[in-house]
């Protein structure tokens, strides 16, 4: 990026505090709020950024100032910007299909670029940018090991306009970084918890199952981590992180069983223990894809980016975090039934459902 200025240099930076303004695009979503909470706990002033449509229901009593702005447009993105310290870039397109497929490109890659130059422009000190895992290289079948940031992915293994789209977004991010930008890049895994308004395909699997609505599971696995977690990784990211970096940051590793098993255990529901083909989950994709998507020109009711990611191991390894961040994370078990609490209390569950959960202690927080 022509003329942009290093702020903040590498090494420690002054932790965010009092006097402090921040801006967080997205922060009416699931983790953009969950960032919200985490600055206004350092006492930053915390200016949260909404879509003109948005939806503001996590941030309601929250002392925030509220703008709606589209980061498509660069002027009122910049006035946004005016004074702050710190950028935090959480808003983009996150679901597997919309009837303008441009839409993907235009607010995740041309957004981005906007966010970075405004921040750049205005003095920010660090622009936090958030990615997906879901830009990792996965090892082969058959591996044993974690991904962590330097599996390098395979365009073909990049389904669906959501991945595609992030994966050029992260590389614009990454040039403007090369280029003298003050970025640096977090890659969240699969967050669970309080406000997962939408849900988000991990917070579905529990709506789901709290619903009755799993017939069985695929061999998938997933690394699951509480939302505020990741949050407080996006304030130490600014914090600690260095330029032009890109931080894996998650929880546990775990199959689709063994999440399936911690939200048995938790509500007293009945476990899930039908082991389901993988081909048939991406088999019904297809069929959505091409029928309600292609054919109908409505949103399929099996998204085929869906069927491929719950056939697909993505677990990670976020030893950089750690070490560099100082990231750390709550065992799963405290986000799979923090994140089921929260949808039982705001109405996601059938009455009939909500009747037969008996909450339990997990048996690894049992004493004695």
């Amino acid at each position: 990026m022509p003329g942009a200025a290093v702020n903040g240099g590498e090494g420690t930076r002054r932790p965010l505090g009092p006097g402090d303004r921040a801006v967080v695009t997205g922060a009416g979503g699931f983790i953009g709020s969950a960032v919200v909470r985490a600055l206004l706990a350092r006492g930053a002033e915390v200016v949260a950024m909404l879509a003109p449509s948005g939806d503001d229901a996590n941030l309601r009593d929250l002392p925030v100032q509220t703008v709606r702005v589209d980061v498509r447009d660069p002027r009122g993105v910049a006035d946004a910007f005016r004074g702050a310290r710190a950028v935090f870039h959480l808003a983009a397109v996150y679901r597997f299909w919309a009837p303008d497929p441009a839409v993907f490109y235009a607010v995740n890659v041309g957004g981005t670029r906007n966010v970075i130059e405004a921040a750049v422009d205005a003095g920010a000190e660090r622009v936090v940018y958030t990615g997906t895992v879901g830009t990792v290289g996965l090892p082969g079948p058959g591996a044993s090991r974690a991904a962590d940031e330097r599996e390098y992915v395979e365009i073909a293994h990049l389904f669906g306009l959501y991945k595609q789209s992030k994966y050029v977004a992260e590389h614009e991010a990454l040039r403007a970084a090369a280029q003298g930008a003050p970025v640096t890049l977090v890659l969240p895994t699969f967050p669970l918890g309080p406000g997962d308004r939408k849900p988000t395909p991990t917070g579905k699997v529990v709506v789901d199952f709290l619903n009755g609505r799993i017939p069985g599971f695929v061999d998938t696995a997933m690394n699951v981590a509480h939302v505020d977690d990741l949050a407080m990784a996006h304030v130490l990211a600014f914090e600690r992180g260095r330029i032009g970096h890109s931080y894996i940051v998650g929880g546990e590793n775990l199959s689709m069983r063994q999440l399936l098993e911690l939200l048995a255990e938790c509500t007293g529901l009945p476990p899930v223990d039908r082991r389901i083909p993988g081909p048939l989950g991406i088999a019904a994709g297809w069929i959505s894809h091409l029928v309600e998507g292609r054919l109908l020109r409505r949103e399929p009711a099996v998204p085929l980016e869906g069927a491929r990611m719950s056939a697909t191991r993505m677990v990670f390894d976020d030893s950089r975090a750690r070490a560099e961040l100082g990231h750390c994370s709550r065992p799963a078990i405290d986000a799979v039934e923090s994140s089921a609490r929260w949808y039982v209390e705001h109405g996601y569950v059938r009455p009939s459902r909500s009747a037969r959960i008996r909450w339990r202690e997990p048996a690894g927080r049992r004493s004695g």
